[in-house]
Formats: structure tokens, sequence, C-alpha cells
């Protein structure tokens, strides 16, 4: 972190401060108008707050720090000159208040003896900027008694001062190997022991909860493992209230120490300020992020302002078995009476910038096995006197896409409906910063040079990957071996309006074609494995902006609309199923690694998310009322 070109110090007596003051938000306002922007840091000492420092923009402040815009006043007391950079031994205050926020933080007056304090007169200026703020902040709080705080301020301000407990409660569902995607009677127990933390956690709100059991999976080997229940909750029934269903997944992918993470990936780490562990983004830290917005109006006794449905499922990142069934059986049951359905289940596009969803590409994944024997040969013996299934099927997963990422399959551009200007216009104004995006994929050189090149291919093109061979020799060593039988696995990324019958005939012909010209006396068989459609939502809807009023109060910036190049299958299956608007809401920043070794998400990210989804009920609240207004 760069040092601060100017320190200023504030200390008001306990007894003329009120938390939530007006007279906060003036200076916060002036603030962000100004050079000056927050720079992370600081420690808590015994019943206070953190302490936040603030610097010039563009002085080498830590980037996670910037932009914050809503701050809190918190009663705390200072243990002294440790605990704030720049302040003098033994000027530390018990029962003082001290502005706090997230980042944590303190405001500062100037203070000459501060090391790196700069005597120069452009820096005198911009302290002096700076001073008349603290002082009308200063004298407005002496000056008779503030208003109390308003509903948000408070539940901004809860969930500031709570936020150890809700990490803590992170901390012990990271802890449950919840693997849905092995199959295994030790990871069932694990998932059973999620599912019951959730519920218990959603019983001690006052939620009305069910879990639903979806019987057993039947395993190729023949085995039958039970699957995991999945969890009904419902917090108020009143009719006059709008009603959110709010949607997550307690699964998690497979994690081991020793494939390259830093720590066990089930003891949740710290290391500044990012939070490392196994379903941290993807998806319990976003499923806790709402139940702490509820737990802030729980606290508080303040009455929901919607009703709020949670439906919790543990085999999302097995296919959601048994899910499709249960939303259908409860079409007229738990959803009934829903207005809106909100999924948290992806990344934003940036470190820093919120987002909202409002498409994601669908999934075509085929296998395509190509078979001489049910055993394999010796090269020795059979090398150069029969047709390879190997050499076979390279030749057809080669022919599926060329070097520049164009899929070769004739026909499979022809449904993909075409762009418009408006739409080509919004690529425009979406924040990314394509260095960094590169570094952080740590990849030296992508196919497109743009920025908007690249979000189209990753949202508004189809794209096929080839992901693997099933058969083949792939261990350390030499073993000269001729496989008997392969298949191959890829999968086509589809986008509106491309159709999931249409591309698997277009598949098949194209690799049949492909093989007869071989005249290889192999057997091949092709088959769809997943068919997925590409969902979209109606970016007008009310829940679209309420959540853009929600981001804009909470992190001071208007969000990037955005698509997902990936499939969540689950807000498909809610629009067609239910008929309800769907709305996704992303959590973590684009670096949080879901699926990946070290993955994390930012303390940041998880209590301004949580802010941000109490901010959101209330939103939700407002445009309800309005629209019963507008009723004839």
């Amino acid at each position: 972190m760069g040092r601060l070109a100017e320190r200023v110090i504030l200390r008001m007596p306990a007894a003329s401060v009120s938390p939530g003051s007006a007279a906060a938000a003036a200076v916060v306002s002036a603030l962000s108008r100004s050079r000056w922007g927050v720079c992370s840091g600081g420690r808590r000492g015994a019943g206070s707050a953190d302490v936040l420092r603030y610097g010039r923009r563009g002085d080498g402040t830590d980037e996670t720090a910037r932009d914050t815009r809503t701050l809190v006043l918190h009663r705390g007391a200072s243990s002294g000159s440790q605990e704030i950079p720049g302040v003098r031994g033994g000027e530390g205050q018990a029962g003082a208040f001290w502005i706090t926020g997230l980042p944590p933080g303190n405001y500062f007056k100037k203070d000459p003896d501060a090391r790196g304090s700069p005597r120069g007169p452009a820096h005198r200026r911009q302290a002096s900027t700076l001073l008349p703020l603290l002082l009308l902040l200063q004298g407005a709080m002496f000056s008779g008694s503030p208003p109390p705080p308003g509903p948000l301020d408070a539940l901004l301000q809860y969930i500031d001062l709570h936020q150890d407990e809700f990490v803590q409660v992170l901390r012990e569902w990271v802890a449950v190997e919840s693997v849905s995607g092995q199959p295994a009677p030790r990871f069932r127990q694990e998932l059973a022991r999620m599912m019951a933390m959730a519920a218990d956690r959603l019983r001690g709100l006052g939620a009305s909860v069910h879990t639903v059991e979806l019987g057993s999976q039947q395993l190729p080997d023949g085995r039958s493992l039970p699957l995991p229940p999945v969890v009904l909750a419902e917090l108020g029934n009143d009719p006059d209230k709008a009603t959110v269903c709010l949607y997550g997944h307690l699964d998690v992918q497979p994690a081991l120490r020793s494939r390259g993470w830093r720590s066990d990936p089930y003891t949740l780490a710290e290391v500044d300020g990012k939070l490392y562990g196994r379903g941290t983004t993807d998806n319990k830290g976003p499923v806790l992020a709402w139940i702490n917005a509820v737990s802030a109006f729980r606290a508080l006794g303040q009455d929901l302002p919607v009703n709020v449905k949670f439906l919790l499922e543990g085999m999302e990142e097995a296919g959601s078995v048994g899910l499709e069934e249960l939303v259908r059986k409860e079409k007229d049951g738990f959803f009934s009476g829903v207005d809106y359905i909100v999924v948290s289940d992806n990344l934003w596009l940036s470190r820093r910038r919120p987002a909202l969803t409002y498409g994601t590409r669908g999934n075509s994944y085929f296998t395509v096995e190509v078979k001489c024997r049910g055993q394999d040969f010796h090269s020795g013996t059979f090398g150069g006197i029969l047709h390879e299934p190997m050499a076979d099927l390279v030749a057809l997963l080669g022919s599926l896409v060329d070097s520049s990422g164009r899929i070769l399959i004739p026909g499979i551009y022809d449904q993909v409906a075409p762009m418009t200007q408006e739409e080509t216009e919004k690529y425009k104004t979406i924040d990314l910063d394509l260095e960094e995006y590169q570094n952080s994929s740590q990849v030296e050189k992508f196919l497109f040079d743009t920025k908007e090149e690249i979000l189209m291919h990753l949202w508004r093109y189809p794209s096929l990957s080839i992901h693997g061979i099933e058969g083949a020799f792939d261990e350390p060593g030499a073993k000269t071996v001729i496989p008997g039988c392969v298949t191959g696995k890829f999968s086509i990324r589809l986008v509106p309006d491309m159709n999931v019958s249409a591309v698997e005939k277009q598949v098949k012909q194209h690799l049949e074609a492909v093989f007869s010209k071989r005249n290889s006396s192999n057997q091949m068989a092709v088959s769809l494995v997943i068919g997925l459609q590409p969902w979209i939502a109606n970016m007008n809807d009310n829940q679209y902006l309420a959540a853009k009023r929600a981001i804009k109060t909470v992190f001071g910036i208007e969000p990037d609309m955005i698509q997902d190049g990936s499939t969540i299958p689950i807000a498909r299956t809610f629009q067609d199923i239910l008929g309800k608007s769907v709305l996704m809401v992303p959590l973590g920043a684009v670096d949080d690694g879901e699926h990946a070794q070290n993955e994390k998400i930012n303390r940041w990210n998880y209590i301004e998310g949580s802010k941000m989804f109490a901010a959101f009920f209330l939103e939700v609240a407002r445009l309800h009322a309005s629209q019963d207004r507008d009723l004839p």
C-alpha cells in the first residue's frame, strides 16, 4: 500500500453522535466527489470498530478499498497509536466515536507528525478542502440530537459490525465436504449434514422449513446411493407483499490439497481479505449472504419487507438430479404466489464492479466412441496392419473446430440470432480491463484483441471445446499400447436461437461424413449426453430494476449488465416450468476461481453482498407497492 499523502483525525465525544446520521452521509457524498479515496487497512481493538484510512486517488493505494460510498457511525474505543497510523501514542480515547465502514476505516485530520506527510502548498490546499467537511460534520454532531438511522442505515451498520460472525458461519459450512460429483457414501453423508445445517440456520431465523427427500440415485455400476434432501423454507406469507424465492446449492466440486491448494480446501483461510476454501464463492458464500441479510432484519426487529422463500439443493454440481421433477410437483404448492426468483451462482466480469446477469449459454455435450475390439493391442504385434481407433478419433475431433475457434460443422451458425445495433452498443459500456483479465487468466494471448470481440465470443456466439479422451493411456511412463476402444468428449455452448435437437442432428451428420471418408473398419457411435437450452431474461422486469438500485446504493456504482458463457440450467427450468421472472445476481469477483484450486471469495464481496441483498429486499418492496398503487 502506498503511503498516505495527508492524514486527518476527527474525534467526537460519545454523547454527541448518533449512528447513521445525515451529517455522515453528507461528508461521504462530498468525499466521493473529491480526489479522496479509501485505503484498506486497520486493525480491530477492544470495543472499537475497524480503523478506516483515506488517501488521495492515484496515490498507490490498494484498489480494493476504492469507491466506498456508504459509511456508518459506531461507538468505539481506540486503544492507542497502534490502531491508527499517524496517531501519536496516548491519543486514543475510550468512548470516542470513530466513523467506520467497509472496507474498515476512520476519518483523519491533518497530522503533521504522520510519516510521509508532505509540506508543499498543493498538499496543504488538498487538506484544506477536506477539513471544512470534517468540521461541518463535527459541528452537526454537537448541535442537538441527530435524526435516528433509517431502516437501511441500521441494516448496513448491523452487517458491518457482525461481519466476523458471518465469516465464522462460512468457515463452519466450508468445513463440510459436501461433494456431489463423486458417488461415495462418505460424501453423501456430508451432503446430508450440510443440508441439515442449512435447515437449522433457517429455522433459527423463524422460517418454516421442509426437507424433501428425493430418493436414491442409480449408478452405472449398479449401486444405489441416497440423494441429499432439498430444503424448502418460507419466511412470511403476507398477501400484500411481494414474494421472492432464492435458489442456491450447497454441494461443491472435489478438492484435494495435494492437487495444488495452498491450504486445506475445507479449512477456511483468510489471507489479505480473501477467504479461501472450497465452496466459498460457489455457492455457500452467496447463499449465506442472503441468509445474513435476513438475519439483519430479524436481529434489529425490522419486519421483512417481502416474503422470502429458499430452495437449497445438494446436487447442482452433478446435474441437479431430481430437482426438475420437484419443481414441477411444487408448481402449485411451494412456488404458488412466488413473484420473483433469484439465483446467485456466477461471477462478476471484473474484480471491483458488480454485475447483473441477464443471459447464459446452453450446452450440448457429446461423446464419440470409436471401437475396434474390447481389449487393447500390442503396438509391436499389430501396429501398421489395422485401423487404430485413436487415429480415427483424433481425426474426428480435429474436424470440429479450426485454430481460430470457428466451429467447422456445416450449418451450425445458421440458427444464431443476428446481433442488433442496440446489443452491439451495450458491449462498449461494459467494464472489462483486458490486460487484467488476461493476467488473471494466466493466458499469453487470446484469440481476439478487443473487449467487444472477446465478450461476444464468450456470450453471443457458440463455442466448441474438446474435453478429453476416455480409454487412452494417460499415466506417467511409456506403454506401447494401441487402445482397442476410445471415447472422445466435447461440448458446444449454445446461444439464442440455437436448438439442442437441431445441433444434435448437425453434429452426427458431420462426424458420420468425416468417418466415412476414412474408410475405417472400426465402429463409430455419437451420443448426446447433455442437452440444455440457452437462457435469456427480461432486463425490464421489476427485480432487475430493484437490483440495480440496491447495487447503486451499497456499491455506489451502476452494475455491468452481462451474460454468462457458462450454463446454469436451473434458470431455464424455473422460467419454462413456472413462468416466473428469473434474476441472476452474481456476488463473487472474476478471479474467485470457482471449480479451481484455491477458490476464494473476498471478505468485501461477502459482506457488501450481504448489505446489497438487504437493500434489494427493500427496493423490491418499494417497487411492488408502487405497482399496486398504479393498478386501477
